[in-house]
Order: C-alpha cells, then sequence, then structure tokens
C-alpha cells in the first residue's frame, strides 16, 4: 500500500490519540483510588460487625446495671420499712426479727453494690470500647468519602479528556485515505497501530532493527507504507529514522 509520507505521519497523531484515550478509558474505568476504596469498604463491614458486638455488649452491661440499682433500692426501700417497724415495735420477739432482716438486707445491699461497681466498671470499658470502634469507623468513612470525591474527579477528568481525544481522533481519521485507515485499524488489534522509527529502533516495540531490515526500508520508496519486522506496527519513517 502507498500512501503519502505526510498522510503516514499523521498515523502517529492517530496512535498517540489512541494511547491517550485507552488511558481515559482505563482511569474512567478504574480510577486509582478504586482499589482503596474499595478495601475500605470492606473494612467498614468488619468494623460494622464489631461495633454491633461491642453496642450489644454496652448496652447488656446497661441492663444489669439498671437492673442492680433496681434491687438496691428494692433492698433499701425494704430496710427503711423495717426500720419503721422496729422503731414502733413493742414486741420483743418482733423486733429481734425485724433486726435479723435489716441485718440481711445490710449483706444483700453490700453485695449488690460491690457487683453494682463491678458492672459500672464493666460498663465503662464497654463505653470505651464503642466510643474507639465508632471514632475508627468515623475515620475509614472520612477517608473513603475523600477518596469517592477524588475518584469522581478524576472520572469527569478523564471523560473530558476521553471526548477530546474523541473528536480529535474523529478528524484525523476523516482527513486520512480510508484504506491507510482501515489497515491501521487492522494492525492495532495486535500491536501498536503505528510508531515511528527512530535512529533504526521500532519505538512501538523499542526494538533495534537489524542492519538488513534499515537497508531494505533505505531501498523502499517513501511512500510505501512498511511495517516492523519485529511487531508488525506501521513504521513511519521521518528523518530521524536514520535511514
Amino acid at each position: 500500500m502507498n500512501a503519502s509520507p505526510a498522510d503516514q505521519r499523521r498515523l502517529l497523531d492517530l496512535a498517540e490519540l489512541d494511547a491517550r484515550i485507552a488511558q481515559a478509558e482505563r482511569l474512567r474505568r478504574n480510577p486509582p483510588q478504586a482499589a482503596r476504596v474499595k478495601e475500605l469498604l470492606a473494612q467498614r463491614q468488619a468494623h460494622s460487625q464489631e461495633l454491633s458486638r461491642l453496642l450489644g455488649a454496652r448496652d447488656d452491661a446497661r441492663t444489669e446495671l439498671a437492673r442492680i440499682e433496681s434491687d438496691v433500692a428494692v433492698v433499701q426501700a425494704r430496710s427503711d420499712r423495717d426500720a419503721g417497724r422496729l422503731a414502733s415495735s413493742a414486741n420483743a420477739k418482733e423486733a429481734q426479727g425485724l433486726e435479723s432482716e435489716i441485718a440481711s438486707l445490710a449483706r444483700r445491699k453490700i453485695a449488690l453494690e460491690d457487683l453494682e461497681l463491678e458492672v459500672m466498671e464493666r460498663l465503662e470499658q464497654c463505653e470505651a470500647a464503642v466510643a474507639q470502634q465508632e471514632a475508627l469507623m468515623a475515620e475509614i468513612n472520612a477517608e473513603g468519602g475523600r477518596l469517592s470525591d477524588e475518584a469522581k474527579a478524576v472520572v469527569a477528568d478523564a471523560t473530558a479528556r476521553h471526548d477530546e481525544a474523541t473528536r480529535d481522533r474523529a478528524a484525523i481519521v476523516a482527513a486520512l485515505p480510508a484504506d491507510l485507515v482501515a489497515l491501521y485499524e487492522r494492525t492495532a488489534t495486535r500491536s501498536t497501530g503505528a510508531a515511528l522509527l527512530r535512529r533504526g529502533t521500532c519505538e512501538g516495540c523499542r526494538m533495534v532493527l537489524s542492519g538488513t531490515d534499515l537497508q531494505t526500508l533505505r531501498e523502499t520508496p517513501e511512500n510505501a507504507v512498511v511495517t516492523c519486522p519485529e511487531c508488525g506496527c506501521i513504521l513511519v519513517r521521518t528523518e530521524e529514522s536514520g535511514l
């Protein structure tokens, strides 16, 4: 196939635009923040389950403390009632029974208050653990929100660059011979569509051409479309080619 050197050089612009379009498409589909956001989502799920467990333990402690406080109040009320009855009782046997019950209630109250202190200490630990877990989740949510905003900005920018490059590509394609574009498109499915031959090196595959291949290119008319013997891309020859 033949094409003017100018049209062949436009293939380099086409290849550059295709690279920009591919890069923008990769960023649109998978912004650099995506992996970390996915990791944070998994962490948040795990920490959310842990928070639910800690909240359950805290609520159990609160319920237990409320029950103990209620029991203490009942014991105290009974003790106060017995003390009132004892103060007004003239019956020695009744008084002895009231004194025994008051003593038993006092022991019961001491045991309940000791247990109350233990539960209060446990509740304090539970509340501290809940606060720590909530703070950790707040950090995860804040980082996730920030990264999500950054990812949206990256996607928006990539979309704009993708659309711009696509428009520029369409303009170049419209100005090039259809058969040359078709060859480029076929070539681009298996390698870089077109690359510059610079100082005897194909910039598509970065391979240095052999002396025999370079000699063949020297003898090939400049309007002939040639391909790299290594990667098969269209080789664009210029004054930089070293021929």
